[in-house]
C-alpha cells in the first residue's frame, strides 16, 4: 500500500477517522477544562513551552539565547529546523501567524503520522493490526502532544514513511525521507540507522540474488544496488548537515551540538541520572508510588521490545525502536520528557494491537473507548498542570 495507489487511503480510512476521533475527543476534554480554568486551550497548544521556541525560530531565525542565573544557556539552535521552515511558510503563504502556523503542520502531520504507522502495520501484520496500531498511539496518555505545535507528530510521520518505503525497497524514498526526519529531531539518528541496518542487509542479500539483466532482487531493491546505495547516502544528510552547520555557527566545530545540548542540561549518560531519579524516588513513601510506576513502566518498554524481537519484526522496525528508547531512556535531559520522547517508537506498539486485533470488534472497541476517555482526561489535566516541557 502506499499513499499514491488507488484505493490507498480507503484502505487506511477506518484507521485515520479512528484517530481523527480520538484526537477530538482528546480537544474537547482540553478546551472544556481549560475553560473551567479560564484558560485557553489554543494558547497551551501552540504558544507555551517549546512551541515558542519553535515559533521565535520561525520569526527571527537563529541565535537567540536565554543565560539563566546558574551559568546555563538555553539557544535556540539547539531546536532542529525543518518545524520551524514549514512554519514560515505557512505563515509567508497564508494569513496564518506562525504560531497558527505551527498548529496546522501538527495537526496534518499528525494525520501523515496515523497512515504512516497503519501503512508499516498493515504492510507487517494485516489491516486490523494497522487500525489498531494507530489506535494504540492515538490513546497515549501522552497523545495530547500529537495536537501541539510540537515536532514530534511531524518526525513521526517522517519515520513512519521512511519505514515503510524500507520495508517495500523505495530505498531512495526511505532515504530522502530519513533526512527530513534528520532535520526535525536529534533521534533522527534512529531512522537514519534503522535505513542503513535494512540497506547493507539487504544489499548483502541482494548481491548474489542480482541477475545480469538487471531484475530485481529480494525486497525490491535493484540487482545493480545503485537506488539503495543512494538511499544510504541521502539518509544522514540531513541530521549531519543542521549538527556540522551549528558547530560551525558556534566555532566549535563537529561537537558544537553537544556544548548546545548541554546548555540546556540535555546530555547521553547511558541512563545513570535516570536511575538515580527513580532511586530517588524511594526515599519516602509518597514518592515511592511514582518510583514503582516508572521501574513497572520501563520493564514494560523492555518486555515490549523482547516481545518484538520474538515476533521478528523487520529489522528496521527494531533497531528504530530500540535506539529511539535508549535515546529517551538514556539521555540526561528532563526526566519528565520521557514519556513524550517515547511517543515516536510506535513499533513498541505492534504487539499490543496484535493482541487487541484478535479481540471481537465489540470488545475492542470498548477497550480502544475506554482507554481514550482517560487519556482525553488526563492530556486535559496534565497541559493545565505541569504540562509538557
Amino acid at each position: 500500500m502506499t499513499p499514491g495507489r488507488p484505493g490507498a487511503l480507503r484502505r487506511a480510512a477506518p484507521a485515520l477517522l479512528g484517530y481523527a476521533a480520538v484526537r477530538a475527543l482528546g480537544l474537547l476534554a482540553l478546551a472544556v477544562w481549560s475553560a473551567a480554568r479560564d484558560k485557553s486551550a489554543y494558547t497551551l497548544l501552540t504558544a507555551r513551552w517549546d512551541s515558542l521556541w519553535y515559533t521565535r525560530v520561525a520569526e527571527l531565525g537563529y541565535g537567540y539565547e536565554v543565560r539563566l542565573p546558574g551559568g546555563d544557556v538555553h539557544s535556540n539552535l539547539a531546536f532542529f529546523p525543518l518545524l520551524p521552515w514549514l512554519e514560515r511558510l505557512g505563515a509567508a503563504v497564508t494569513p496564518l501567524s506562525h504560531a497558527d502556523a505551527g498548529f496546522v503542520v501538527a495537526v496534518l502531520a499528525s494525520l501523515a503520522a496515523a497512515w504512516g504507522i497503519f501503512a508499516v502495520a498493515d504492510h507487517v501484520y494485516g489491516r486490523r493490526a494497522g487500525v489498531c496500531a494507530v489506535l494504540l498511539w492515538a490513546v497515549l496518555p501522552v497523545g495530547i502532544v500529537q495536537s501541539m505545535a510540537y515536532s514530534e507528530s511531524l518526525f513521526t510521520a517522517l519515520a513512519a514513511w521512511s519505514l515503510y518505503a524500507v520495508l517495500t525497497g523505495r530505498w531512495v524514498t526511505a532515504g530522502a525521507l530519513a533526512a527530513l526526519a534528520g532535520l526535525t529531531r536529534p533521534v533522527g539518528l534512529a531512522v537514519t540507522a534503522a535505513v542503513w541496518a535494512a540497506g547493507i542487509t539487504a544489499f548483502v542479500r541482494n548481491r548474489s540474488a542480482a541477475s545480469p539483466d538487471g531484475a530485481r532482487g529480494p525486497e525490491g531493491a535493484p540487482a545493480g544496488g545503485a537506488r539503495l546505495v543512494l538511499g544510504l547516502l541521502l539518509a544522514p544528510l540531513g541530521a549531519a548537515g543542521y549538527v556540522l552547520w551549528v558547530g560551525h555557527r558556534t566555532g566549535k566545530g563537529p561537537l558544537g551540538y553537544l556544548d548546545v545540548q548541554a546548555g540546556w542540561g540535555n546530555g547521553f549518560d547511558g541512563g545513570v541520572a535516570f536511575a538515580r531519579f527513580v532511586a530517588a524516588k524511594f526515599t519516602s513513601f509518597p514518592s515511592a508510588l511514582a518510583g514503582v510506576g516508572l521501574v513497572v513502566g520501563v520493564a514494560l518498554l523492555i518486555r515490549l521490545y523482547a516481545v518484538c524481537v520474538r515476533q521478528r519484526q523487520p529489522l528496521a522496525l527494531l533497531v528504530y525502536s530500540g535506539l529511539v528508547a535508549v535515546l529517551a531512556l538514556c539521555a540526561s535531559s528532563y526526566f519528565g520528557s520521557k514519556p513524550r520522547l517515547l511517543m515516536p517508537a510506535f513499533p513498541l506498539l505492534l504487539p499490543l494491537a496484535l493482541a487487541l486485533a484478535r479481540l471481537r470488534t465489540s470488545r475492542s472497541a470498548l477497550v480502544v473507548g475506554g482507554v481514550a476517555v482517560a487519556s482525553a482526561v488526563y492530556g486535559a489535566l496534565w497541559l493545565n498542570g505541569s504540562g509538557p516541557p
